[in-house]
């Protein structure tokens, strides 16, 4: 039975990223999907339709062309387009990727793990881009990662987090969180029992867990991981000794010894995740575990916090054995770091860059965390971790004051975090993780006294009506 046009339900939404040749395909494909075309409906020309919905004939035929691929449409000799079938109707809707939150541009974000990307010099990253691309394609993948790369990150770890790595000792790494996977698959087996810290990173939590590992909470301080309260029979501890994630703390030299002495005396493995230990305001960076204990500490670091997760590198410093279990784990599943990311670094270094935009990077944290703590400090609001990193905590008393706090911030137009995120248990502490480091300084100063208002002790803000 022939179809009016006028009567399809077709609307193109042109800010969309969408291309409208797309739109109007995935609109007709539903139309039939519900019933509103069925087999044998006719459709108008893609002039007459074109003309209709005010685009040009190019995003009608391309439309019809994609549906007739498909197989959902067909031209008919001098009688016009028909619809052939209808898809199933209980067909899943495209829609965000599971797991992806709704982006919210609108709203300022301060929760922690975004780096100061703005920052970078853009003439210097485009220059590394394109000495990156004249390297010739690689014709076979480095399992250890790019020699180069890892000379570069052996000077980088010596300078910068003294550590004396040799570059035989370096392993290029898709980032921490990937490599703790690596280390997982390479010498842990299914039910092996796995320490990390409570409240902690929860994406290695999920990491770890996800490859069927168990893992036990061992909760932290103000002097960072408690050793004494490590339980007995664990293969490893994950911690973060330099700057406690979320709360900010650094583990004393006290606790080191005593969690090095441990972790040989019981043999289980330290695995240190450094993601940030180049920012310190205070002092010079503090030294690593692995600098400390090489023979019972991997150490693992990444490029996403001091420059940008663009490029997807990290990089890891391992005892023999275990370097080595990862590179057979490597080419037993096939998986390598991406070159690309490393290429760019490599050149980022080769010209000072990398070295330049550090210098660069704490000192303006540095300015901005002095800017944010006398704004709190001036109006009575504690704060909680070192004079570090790219987030500081605000510490409240009860969840209900974190979710109070989180409700009116967005409302006021600020993105919080909440430390009952980072506990994979019940929360024994609550407040407020502040980052400092994913807007422009501007931006965050603008919003100081929307801050100070929104998390002065005491104060409950009452819900927006509706």
């Amino acid at each position: 039975m022939p179809h009016s046009d006028t009567a399809l339900p077709v609307r193109l939404d042109r800010r969309s990223a969408t291309p409208l040749a797309v739109q109007l395909a995935d609109a007709l494909r539903e139309s039939a999907a519900t019933g509103h075309l069925r087999g044998g409906d006719r459709l108008p020309s893609t002039r007459a339709l074109a003309n209709r919905l005010g685009v040009s004939r190019t995003v009608t035929s391309a439309a019809y062309e994609q549906l007739h691929a498909e197989g959902w449409i067909a031209g008919r000799h001098g009688s016009g387009t028909y619809v052939t079938t209808s898809p199933p109707r209980d067909r899943p809707a495209r829609g965000l990727v599971i797991g992806e939150a709704p982006a919210r541009p609108d709203l300022l974000d301060l929760s922690p793990g975004v780096p100061w990307a703005d920052g970078l010099d853009r003439a210097a990253w485009r220059r590394a881009w394109r000495a990156a691309a004249d390297a010739p394609p690689l014709s076979r993948a480095h399992r250890a990662g790019l020699f180069d790369y890892r000379a570069v990150i052996a000077e980088h770890l010596l300078r910068h987090r003294g550590l004396p790595a040799g570059t035989d000792s370096v392993l290029a790494t898709a980032g921490t969180t990937a490599a703790l996977i690596e280390i997982a698959g390479a010498i842990f087996r299914p039910g092996d029992v796995i320490g990390v810290e409570e409240p902690g990173y929860q994406r290695a939590v999920q990491a770890l867990t996800s490859i069927g590992l168990k893992t036990v909470p061992v909760p932290v301080d103000g002097e960072g991981l408690r050793p004494g309260a490590v339980p007995r029979g664990l293969r490893a501890v994950y911690c973060s000794p330099a700057h406690q994630y979320p709360m900010g703390s650094r583990m004393s030299a006290a606790r080191r010894v005593q969690l090095v002495e441990r972790a040989r005396a019981e043999d289980f493995l330290l695995i240190e995740d450094d993601y940030d230990g180049e920012l310190r305001f205070d002092v010079a960076p503090l030294p690593l575990l692995a600098a400390l204990a090489p023979d019972v500490v991997v150490h693992l670091g990444t490029t996403s916090k001091i420059l940008t997760p663009t490029l997807g590198a990290g990089w890891m410093v391992a005892p023999p054995k275990v370097a080595a279990a990862v590179l057979e784990y490597r080419d037993r599943v096939g998986t390598r770091p991406s070159p690309a990311g490393q290429r760019v670094l490599i050149e980022l270094a080769r010209h000072g860059d990398l070295g330049r935009h550090l210098r660069k990077l704490r000192r303006e944290l540095s300015e901005r965390r002095s800017m944010l703590t006398g704004a709190l400090y001036d109006s009575g609001i504690p704060v909680l971790g070192d004079d570090a990193g790219a987030h500081l905590v605000v510490p409240l008393n009860s969840a209900a004051e974190e979710r109070d706090k989180v409700r009116a911030a967005e409302a006021a137009g600020i993105r919080l975090d909440h430390l009952g995120r980072h506990f994979a248990g019940i929360p024994t502490a609550y407040g407020i993780p502040l980052a400092y480091s994913g807007c422009s300084r501007d931006a965050l100063a603008g919003a100081l006294d929307t801050l100070v208002r929104l998390l002065r002790p005491g104060v409950i803000h009452k819900s927006p009506v509706g």
